[in-house]
């Protein structure tokens, strides 16, 4: 397609589809064309509700030309599977987190794409919104000194109180770590590079979990994964970081703190596009807040960003290759706790550009 909106479907009609839909909806750049799911009628319904032209099944998707993203929002085992098809029908991608269950599945992802001339691109976009944008200038502006370390810390009881299906999210390929993880662990990322080595530590606290709401209230079912993991990062630019991975908490936590030469940084929930963004300069006695401009339009900007890449040339900054390193990062901190040592990865992760202050969703700008 040689210009104005791109098309776009979505791949997978469940919960974090409307989430998705409701952003893309308000984005003149991009068009969503087509729903589709293995579940038609779940398919029809979000169509309708959203006003997308078609539903259908996978193939359904494919076939519509004017497609030129899929947005693949399938459970993580397939992942890889959807999206190998879709680069296969000529679609770039853009998928949910983790780009897929091992690093050797996303490395042949990427390798399909460049094979095909096309894109990737993977869910966390979160760390595109207006509180990490923010935090990222802020620390690129000198405002904390040299950055010296970060502290990440993700905990509570676990999603299978409020999720109506959670038994995916305990299942290989999520889990705190490969479920919550990329959001943290791509703001780390994304602040500071490549991440060298790592050292982790797990542990399952229960082997059965219990269904607390919806229709299946009260069904126990099987924990595959570790529910709390701990790990330690070396990135090759100088920092190192504590990050914590639980399900296994009774008190909530969420929150990365970087620590500078000059002053520490309290940046908002990763889980989240706006703020609050908070620093405490050495000598100080309090916390002061900072300005948080950018956008908080939610799940999608990843998309969008792709989108206008498409036209305009250019990296997208939810690349592909950002979450293989991410993706490698969790399978390497897994490694290291059942090895009980450093671990060094393989792969890099490619500078991300930050995007500047007055970056527009909602302006037509491929028209």
């Amino acid at each position: 397609m040689s210009g104005g909106p791109v098309g776009v479907a979505l791949v997978g009609a469940g919960v974090i589809s409307t989430q998705y839909l409701t952003a893309l909806a308000s984005f003149p750049d991009v068009a969503v064309l087509s729903v589709a799911d293995l579940d038609l009628e779940r398919a029809r319904a979000q169509a309708e509700a959203f006003g997308v032209p078609s539903y259908g099944d996978l193939a359904s998707a494919l076939a519509v030309p004017e497609v030129e993203i899929v947005v693949n929002l399938t459970i993580p085992a397939a992942h890889a599977e959807v999206a190998t098809a879709a680069l296969r029908a000529g679609k770039h991608v853009y998928g949910e987190k983790p780009l897929a269950l091992a690093p050797s599945d996303g490395a042949k992802i990427l390798a399909e794409a460049q094979t095909r001339g096309l894109r990737v691109g993977s869910a966390p976009d979160t760390f595109l919104g207006a509180g990490l944008q923010s935090a990222a200038r802020a620390v690129r502006s000198g405002l904390i000194g040299e950055p010296v370390s970060a502290t990440a810390v993700t905990q509570g009881p676990g999603p299978e109180s409020w999720h109506p299906s959670p038994e995916f999210l305990f299942q290989y390929g999520a889990g705190p770590l490969f479920d919550i993880g990329p959001y943290y662990l791509t703001a780390l990322v994304a602040l500071f590079g490549s991440v060298t080595r790592v050292a982790g530590t797990a542990r399952q606290a229960r082997a059965q979990r219990v269904i607390g709401s919806g229709p299946k209230a009260g069904t126990a079912f099987d924990v595959e994964v570790p529910t709390h993991v701990h790990a330690l990062l070396d990135f090759a630019s100088g920092p190192s970081a504590s990050a914590t991975f639980s399900f296994d908490a009774s008190v909530p936590r969420r929150m990365i703190e970087i620590t500078g030469t000059e002053g520490t940084l309290s940046l908002p929930d990763p889980n989240t596009f706006d703020g609050p963004l908070r620093v405490q300069a050495f000598g100080d006695q309090d916390w002061r807040d900072l300005p948080v401009e950018g956008s908080t339009a939610g799940r999608g900007l990843g998309v969008l960003d792709m989108a206008r890449a498409i036209r305009g040339g250019g990296d997208h900054r939810a690349s592909g290759e950002l979450a293989q390193h991410v993706l490698e990062l969790m399978a390497t901190i897994t490694e290291s706790a059942e090895q009980h040592g450093f671990v060094e990865l393989e792969s890099g992760a490619p500078a991300v550009e930050t995007l500047p202050a007055d970056w527009d969703p909602v302006a037509a700008t491929l028209a």
